[in-house]
């Protein structure tokens, strides 16, 4: 038999411990029999997670769960039953642990994943949709061999900044601008690359006067109004190809993941891509 080629698998995790790593994040581990069978490709790896309501122990799920159909099946069922669905970045993975890292409070209140992330206790039930297999369509960063490379995110996409700085070959020349509410929430970032890391308070006005090479790979991720002004910058006044500009809309000020998914249930791109 061969090798799907966007393996997926539904996960039953538990919370085995969690760390406030700044005013602004905090950072879940789970666990959970069939772990192993957990594979990231690492980068900005995308996986699915589906929380509880708050009068259930554990998210509700449908009944039989099949890689072509779950989305469909999940969509049918009662919304105020159904597991609360939010999509994350694996942060880190080790044998039989999954780190996740929810961003707290980015539009005025913390929304349903944020809530329970920072009350989960050890032993709170999760159910996670992920990979199986490195070769699979959940992570956008894919820059070219040798290519130089431009980051730019908020404090959602700090995970994802992470996990694609330490997937780049040593001495890839990177620049790297991230936004957080607040200074503790900066963290170290390990990498392998020639980076160059800045904390800005204003993301578009860090990438418009930085000096972008020839030849540059950009990634870009956050609000999604940001993201667009950013990609719009690059591809428009910078004359970077769009096709060298990865970007993907994390959240969107005053909107929740329900409202983007009535948007794509009328026909409408949630994203507002172009």
């Amino acid at each position: 038999m061969a090798t799907p080629t966007h393996p997926y698998g539904l996960f039953d995790l538990h919370v085995l411990r969690s760390e406030r790593l700044g005013p602004s994040m905090v950072r879940v581990t789970l666990g959970g029999t069939g772990l192993d069978g957990f594979v990231s490709a690492g980068r900005d790896q995308r996986i699915k997670l589906f929380f509880p309501h708050p009068h259930q122990d554990a998210p509700l799920m449908p009944a039989s769960w099949t890689a072509e159909t779950w989305f469909e099946d999940w969509r049918a069922m009662d919304p105020a039953e159904r597991g609360i669905m939010r999509s994350y970045t694996v942060r880190d993975q080790r044998p039989g642990e999954l780190d996740i890292d929810f961003a707290l409070h980015m539009d005025g209140g913390a929304g349903p994943a944020a809530a329970w992330a920072s009350a989960a206790v050890p032993g709170a039930r999760v159910a996670v949709l992920g990979p199986t297999g490195p070769d699979n369509g959940g992570y956008d960063f894919r820059p070219p061999e040798g290519a130089p490379v431009l980051i730019a995110g908020d404090l959602t996409a700090l995970p994802a900044i992470a996990g694609n700085l330490a997937w780049l070959p040593a001495g890839t020349p990177a620049q790297v601008f991230v936004h957080v509410p607040h200074a503790e929430d900066r963290q170290d970032l390990a990498t392998k690359a020639d980076a160059e890391i800045a904390w800005v308070t204003d993301l578009l006005d860090a990438v418009r006067t930085a000096e972008i090479p020839d030849g540059a790979y950009a990634w870009i991720a956050g609000e999604s109004a940001t993201v667009k002004a950013l990609r719009r910058h690059l591809v428009n006044e910078r004359g970077v190809h769009r096709r060298s500009v990865a970007f993907c809309g994390y959240w969107r000020r005053g909107a929740s993941e329900e409202d983007l998914l009535a948007e794509y249930d009328a026909g409408e791109d949630p994203h507002g891509e172009e």
